[in-house]
């Protein structure tokens, strides 16, 4: 929270104390202090700052500083939740390739081969499953039993402390439409249950109802858009998870909710968040005032330094041949990311050439990948930035201050846009296409000359759109799912299923396999067919 810091790593340390979850989570505290929970509590502020670490564990790995993990057996690079998100939504699909096939996880995750011991798999399950439990804690001891227990009785904390739970379980229904999405299902555990409970599997239509029905209980006591100090959730993000997941509901549930999708997508729109005139700045070092901006993970370069998606981003994107981290404020990476050749051809166009979106460096480079290794073949881009807007460098070269921007307004036009072509009766083409028109106008600086007409909104458009729009937030591998172009061999990429040129993928890799590790340590979990 960049307006007003906590001790995140205090608070998850403090947090993983009362929290005996080794058997079912793999999870080891790495703090042997014998502070009590009621000592805790007692303290003025506590509760909020138990609150930020609810939150910093969505940025955060451990309390040793970048390098260190709260997970057993896995280490910072492989358990950071955004990192393991980016990784698994974006490196599977069509858009990038990693250089370093030898860092833990990525080789099998780019040539979509994983197996069920993939440690990026096994980090992002464990890391989401720390926040189901992190979350099931705070509301234990924020219970109305405790808090009279505590002598805590002051109308307006109570109220406060109330609000913090409604976040909390807006937190943990996102942990859960993670899990629902990636793994297609879970362990099923709440503050109810006892710790080291070993929770019953879940399927994605018992994830789907319970984040449903968690959402709409709670959403009528979340803060109003953007009336929540900054890095707190509110109404918007609450209907930002309802509406993604009512655009993917065919995909989890096998039903048609694009019409709940428009109701999530107006309300958003409706909700005060605006277009950032520059698109760019919605990805640079003080992202955090960007009005665009709905949900973020939290980056500091100084006090909350971890190698989350922002940090590799900003320094992945640095090229080999063009040394060119001092335009992004970082050292770089020596050419860690390029740009499939799918992706760079959806920028071909000569429409897209003045395009602010276009961020595509091709100079001296062949758009091929014949060689994984080889960091001088493929594109490269420039999105993301550890300078601000105003041109003031971060306060570090390695770790960045750059928010990463987990839902946005341009993803709500896009979704609305989606919808539309799909048939919502509460949406119209008029309305899309003017949506549309607002990112390309912005993406134009102002100009129309890129603009569509309700006869060029289809959904070949759309995927494309979202392609450009969006590239690089972790969205690309749901979008191919939805879109019937993930699996099968109706459309391919370089490397897609280890083929040079690209192979059909089988079915069941639209979901990834509930890690070996997790298996072992909850006999209630089964595999994935296929796995």
């Amino acid at each position: 929270m960049k307006n007003s810091k906590y001790n995140l790593i205090t608070l998850i340390c403090f947090l993983f104390l009362f929290i005996s979850c080794t058997n079912d989570l793999n999870v080891t505290p790495e703090d042997d202090d014998v502070f009590t929970a009621d000592e805790f509590y007692s303290q003025p502020g506590a509760y909020k700052q138990a609150l930020a670490g609810v939150y910093g564990n969505l940025s955060l790995t451990g309390t040793g500083g970048a390098e260190s993990s709260f997970l057993e057996g896995v280490d910072a690079g492989t358990s950071q939740y955004g990192r393991c998100l980016w990784y698994m939504q974006d490196l599977t699909a069509d858009q990038i390739i990693w250089s370093y096939e030898n860092d833990p996880g990525t080789r099998e995750l780019q040539r979509n081969i994983w197996s069920a011991d993939n440690p990026i798999i096994l980090g992002m399950f464990s890391r989401t499953m720390v926040e189901v439990a992190i979350a099931n804690e705070f509301l234990r001891q924020s219970s109305s039993e405790k808090l009279n227990s505590r002598g805590i009785t002051d109308g307006v904390e109570v109220a406060n402390i109330n609000l913090y739970r409604n976040e909390v379980r807006v937190l943990r229904a996102l942990a859960y439409y993670n899990l629902m999405d990636l793994y297609g299902k879970a362990p099923f555990i709440t503050e109810d249950d006892p710790i080291n409970f070993q929770g019953p599997e879940y399927n994605r239509q018992q994830l789907f109802d319970f984040i449903e029905s968690e959402i709409n209980a709670v959403l009528p006591n979340l803060k109003d858009p953007r009336t929540n100090e900054y890095g707190r959730l509110d109404k918007a993000v609450a209907n930002m998870i309802l509406a993604k997941m009512y655009l993917n509901a065919e995909v989890y549930i096998g039903q048609n909710r694009y019409v709940d999708c428009v109701t999530k997508c107006n309300d958003i729109i409706n909700g005060g968040y605006t277009l950032n005139t520059n698109y760019l700045n919605n990805f640079k070092k003080d992202n955090d005032t960007s009005p665009e901006l709905i949900f973020t993970l939290q980056s500091d370069a100084i006090n909350t330094q971890n190698y989350g998606p922002t940090t590799v981003l900003c320094n992945g994107q640095v090229g080999s041949i063009e040394s060119n981290g001092d335009d992004f404020g970082v050292g770089g990476w020596g050419g860690a990311i390029r740009l499939r050749k799918q992706f760079s051809l959806i920028f071909s166009d000569p429409i897209f050439d003045n395009d602010t979106r276009n961020t595509i460096i091709s100079a001296n480079r062949s758009i091929e990948i014949t060689n994984i290794a080889d960091k001088d073949q493929g594109f490269v881009f420039g999105k993301y930035s550890n300078i601000s807007s105003t041109g003031v460098s971060g306060s570090n070269t390695t770790f960045v201050d750059t928010d990463f921007p987990l839902f946005r307004l341009a993803d709500v036009y896009l979704m609305y846009a989606e919808c539309a072509v799909r048939g919502a009766s509460n949406a119209t083409m008029t309305d899309a296409v003017t949506y549309v028109n607002l990112l390309r106008e912005r993406a134009n600086n102002g100009a129309t000359n890129a603009n569509i007409t309700n006869a060029d909104l289809n959904l070949d458009f759309i995927i494309d759109e979202r392609a450009r729009e969006l590239y690089m937030e972790s969205h690309r591998r749901q979008d191919l799912i939805r879109f019937g172009k993930y699996t099968g061999g109706s459309y391919n990429w370089v490397w897609k299923g280890n083929g040079s040129n690209g192979i059909a993928l089988p079915t069941h890799l639209k979901v990834f396999p509930i890690p070996t590790a997790s298996l072992a340590s909850n006999p209630n979990l089964t595999q994935n067919t296929g796995y």
